[in-house]
């Protein structure tokens, strides 16, 4: 398919590289929820290598909102760890280009912004595990309806790191009451992906006062016997970079991830002594 109007269920069907083809050449930008079953999904983090260092601590110190699953080299385009297929300038459905934590544009490829003292920070999505939710029955209320997961700022607070600091991130997803534990269960298995919720229940515990108004994404319906379950969400960072204004700063754009080319089980998390 070569459309520009390539729609998510278009998708489904094909394997990675066709996935990752589309996406590559601007045919898809859409968010990314149901694709590549079997492969991690990520959050893109770009930032000028003076930050780096902090911003590496700082997802070290949150390791549920910050999974690191690698980081690159200054103005390498691409992380060993996730594949040698994957481009970090094409390969998200879709960036967020910010100049002193205000949002400039959206665009399809990073090929008019990438420079040479550029990191990429890669962390684990929890769209990784929807795979094995949905093989266990369980709906997965976005993807069924075409919509990008709904996330919220919550009251639950990070651990800040030179300049990034701030409330987590956390993405919602309407669960039955009666099989929480085994949500709990089969989403521990993904450390990467944000692991186990880290709220179920009441959303003003953590500070939510409006399930239908998301800070990102677009609300799902809940049918009856389903409660809101929150995981830890890899918006997280790129929320603490808005609030630290640096001169220049890349997303990806909130549900359109960078498709890796290994397992969703892959691990452990990446350390400073990773290449």
């Amino acid at each position: 398919m070569t459309s520009e109007r390539a729609q998510l269920p278009d998708l489904f069907d094909m394997d990675l590289a066709a996935q990752r083809q589309l996406i590559r050449n601007g045919h898809y930008n859409g968010h990314t929820a149901g694709l590549a079953k079997g492969n991690l999904q990520c959050n893109l983090a770009i930032l000028p290598a003076d930050l780096a260092d902090d911003f590496h601590t700082y997802c070290r110190l949150n390791p549920k909102p910050c999974p690191l699953a690698g980081v690159s080299r200054a103005g390498e385009p691409t992380i060993a760890r996730l594949g040698t297929d994957v481009d970090i300038r094409t390969d998200a459905a879709r960036y967020n280009i910010y100049r002193h934590g205000v949002l400039e544009q959206q665009v399809n490829d990073l090929y008019g912004y990438w420079r040479d003292d550029l990191v990429a920070f890669a962390i684990g999505c929890s769209f990784t595990f929807e795979d094995a939710l949905r093989k266990a029955g369980i709906a997965m209320r976005h993807i069924d309806s075409n919509v990008t997961v709904p996330m919220f700022l919550s009251s639950i607070q990070t651990t800040p790191s030179g300049p990034f600091h701030g409330g987590m991130v956390v993405s919602m997803r309407p669960i039955p009451e009666d099989r929480i534990g085994e949500v709990v269960d089969i989403c521990a298995k993904f450390p990467l992906a944000h692991g186990a919720p880290v709220h179920v229940g009441d959303p003003a515990d953590i500070g939510i006062p409006d399930l239908d108004a998301p800070d990102w994404g677009e609300a799902v319906e809940f049918k009856p016997g389903e409660i809101p379950v929150f995981w830890a969400c890899g918006v997280t960072p790129q929320a603490a970079i808005m609030r630290s204004k640096p001169p220049l700063s890349i997303t990806h754009a909130p549900g359109a991830m960078l498709i890796s080319g290994v397992s969703e089980t892959t691990g452990p998390l990446y350390t400073y002594n990773d290449n």
